[in-house]
């Protein structure tokens, strides 16, 4: 390429060359503008943030967006093209995720990042405290006793006498390892383990409350639909009618 002459001289230098030769690759501009597209729209934005964080079929994405199947599917399908996901059949279920790639790590950081400039939470700190390294093991060590023990619930005090940490200490440290309280933590796992077990399990309803630490039924169900927009019965029905019309079409 020959050098580039501009019609104004502000003193640019030899950058200019190499910016003009990257300003001519005009594909790769295309690929980055194809790859913003897809963040053009703030519900895929959402599914793409979700699938970034955990691996769900078209069900549960539905339900936590409270959005119709085929809707999400749309939105899916757009993201599974241009790279960002990837999808995995296990028997009649498809299961999504955040495809392992530089650009959708990238990404998501970058989504985090502009709504934490942009959306500030009010009253949030803008760094959250740092915690002795010491803490911030016993609560990751809580964290996978409490998942270990799904079916057990344990109260905050019985966990701060168990690792000779302080209640209010032990709910801050966990708070700022994993950006919720304990206790919603914990649930988001417990209704995740619930929606598993209603799916691929032949488990009463009773039984499934039982495994995941309810000991009555109805709370377990008004829990589980606070959470997912319907009970566990429609949900496992919605569950069986996706799977076979998944079964009944290719990917």
């Amino acid at each position: 390429m020959t050098d580039i002459k501009l019609p104004h001289e502000h003193g640019e230098g030899p950058n200019t060359q190499l910016i003009q030769e990257q300003l001519g690759r005009v594909e790769h501009f295309q690929t980055v503008a194809e790859v913003f597209r897809q963040l053009g729209d703030p519900t895929r934005v959402r599914i793409f943030w979700l699938l970034c964080h955990c691996e769900e079929c078209v069900v549960n994405i539905s339900a936590m967006l409270d959005m119709s199947s085929p809707a999400v599917s749309h939105h899916l399908r757009s993201l599974r093209n241009s790279g960002l996901i990837v999808s995995r059949r296990d028997g009649k279920e498809v299961y999504y995720r955040a495809a392992d790639t530089p650009e959708s790590q990238l990404l998501h950081r970058m989504i985090e990042q502009v709504m934490e400039i942009t959306c500030p939470e009010e009253g949030k700190p803008a760094e959250p405290p740092a915690y002795p390294p010491e803490q911030v093991e016993i609560a990751r060590k809580v964290h996978d006793q409490l998942l270990r023990h799904m079916e057990r619930r344990f109260t905050i005090e019985e966990l701060a006498r168990q690792y000779l940490i302080n209640p209010t200490t032990l709910k801050a440290v966990f708070k700022s390892v994993y950006g919720t309280s304990l206790a919603a933590h914990i649930k988001e796992h417990r209704m995740a383990l619930a929606a598993r077990l209603l799916q691929k399990s032949d488990m009463s309803i009773a039984e499934i409350a039982r495994a995941v630490g309810y000991d009555s039924q109805s709370r377990f169900s008004a829990a589980f639909k606070a959470f997912f927009h319907m009970l566990p019965s429609e949900y496992r029905k919605h569950c069986d009618a996706a799977a076979y019309e998944c079964s009944c079409r290719p990917l």
